[in-house]
């Protein structure tokens, strides 16, 4: 899939300017590349080449805060010839997730700058931009992660997701990993009713009330078209 560059201004509650991109230069993917490194391993995971080591036809969604990438999600569309980066833990799950007619696709390398004050509000739009891409625009209707076992939880509470897995050992983190899955007919629905509105976070016990509005995601959708 070739990476579409946008942009968009976050919530002016944000310190900073703050901006939403899909990136496309080797000096930006590199950036958020050393973001993804910086903070596996200050979670004590196994990150060699996790900061030069690009993710191929993946499209990448980060947030900058001036030159500084803060916050970044991988977006992966299947395929015969490539397949998911969990194929190579998950080969049985996935094959049986395809089977059934779902149309695949993968959001990884999730990484979050620490010092941002609102890192909900920054996670709720990267997921929001990275499902613009895989659901609206290349009509994938079942995304799948990888998960550590302790973040389950949640998952399932906050975005809706089921577990399609026991924990098992992901080699290129040398950590335990749960596959799971988010219907994005689910997503749509849930963004549709809720988006735009953070005061009910607490209310709903949910993440989706911090993605983007009716009209702000309908600005987002008209700029990675065109």
């Amino acid at each position: 899939m070739t990476a579409i560059e946008t942009c968009t201004d976050l919530s002016p509650a944000w310190a900073g300017a703050l901006r939403l991109d899909t990136v496309r230069h080797d000096s930006s993917r590199l950036s958020a590349c050393s973001l993804v490194a910086r903070r596996y391993a200050e979670r004590g995971y196994l990150c060699q080449d996790l900061s030069t080591h690009s993710e191929g036809g993946a499209t990448i969604c980060s947030a900058f805060q001036g030159v500084s990438t803060v916050g970044t999600i991988a977006v992966r569309l299947d395929s015969a010839e490539v397949g998911l980066a969990a194929d190579r833990v998950f080969p049985e799950e996935l094959a049986a997730l395809r089977a059934s007619g779902a149309n695949l696709c993968e959001f990884g390398r999730l990484a979050l700058d620490h010092q941002v004050s609102d890192n909900k509000q920054l996670l709720a739009h990267l997921f929001h931009l990275a499902y613009l891409h895989a659901h609206r625009l290349a009509a994938c209707d079942l995304l799948v992660i990888e998960v550590n076992p302790r973040h389950v939880p949640f998952y399932k509470r906050m975005l809706g997701f089921e577990a399609r897995s026991e924990a098992r050992l992901n080699p290129r983190v040398q950590a335990p990993a749960v596959l799971m899955s988010l219907d994005l007919l689910h997503a749509r629905e849930q963004i549709a009713r809720l988006g735009g509105q953070p005061e009910r976070v607490v209310e709903t016990r949910s993440l989706y009330p911090c993605f983007y509005g009716e009209a702000e995601e309908a600005a987002l959708l008209r700029k990675l078209r065109n």
